[in-house]
């Protein structure tokens, strides 16, 4: 269990730090609206009323020794600022801020902070994926174009092997694991007979796993 600090309790702090709950880390969630603390003080481990900017606020927090602190500050980048230098000096090193425009992303950036989240825009691009590609249950990007993608197995797979959903040696794509209820099968053999509903777990490019999903829907 790690314990982490979610600055912020707005609709993405909030639902990041039960989230992070749920996965039972200790979380500390921090904003200047009592209103927002008080609603959290029973979801999360603690909820505290403090101003982000105010160093000596932060320091009575103890933030020095979380594994991690979330900036979810949306109303003002200019305290988010401020906020993150203050972490900085306390000796915070995994901070995760969240950003609203690419300007905001360059000036996080050059003071190096550990990741900028950008909610609203990474939302909208796995909402995309998902629509466009209906049989993904869920993707990993791993940057430079490599993906790891769950997808179901539709009806009409059943009774059918590994080798009719996908050529691994034509498509260039590689079957990680198959997962069947509680069993998982890592590596499978071309002639794994597939049933409906099991999770074929994929490693590829974007652009093999694209001339894939036709095979699929």
């Amino acid at each position: 269990m790690a314990q982490y600090a979610v600055i912020g309790l707005g609709r993405f702090g909030g639902s990041t730090a039960q989230e992070l709950m749920k996965m039972n880390h200790s979380i500390l969630g921090v904003d200047r609206d009592p209103k927002l603390v008080d609603h959290y003080a029973d979801l999360l481990s603690r909820a505290a009323v403090a101003d982000a900017s105010d160093k000596e606020a932060l320091e009575e927090l103890g933030l020095g020794h979380y594994d991690g602190v979330l900036v979810a500050i949306g109303e003002s980048f200019e305290a988010c600022l401020v906020c993150v230098v203050h972490l900085k000096s306390l000796g915070v090193n995994n901070i995760w801020v969240k950003a609203q425009s690419r300007a905001q992303h360059i000036i996080l950036n050059k003071i190096g902070v550990s990741r900028i989240i950008h909610p609203e825009e990474e939302m909208g691009i796995r909402t995309a994926q998902f629509i466009s590609y209906p049989m993904i249950s869920d993707y990993i990007s791993l940057g430079s174009g490599d993906f790891v993608v769950e997808i179901t197995a539709s009806a009409q797979y059943d009774g059918q092997t590994l080798r009719t959903l996908l050529d691994q040696k034509k498509e260039r794509v590689e079957v990680l694991l198959i997962k069947r209820k509680a069993q998982i099968t890592v590596h499978p053999d071309p002639g794994f007979v597939l049933q409906a509903g099991d999770l074929v777990v994929v490693f590829g490019h974007f652009q093999d796993l694209r001339k894939v999903a036709p095979k699929l829907k």
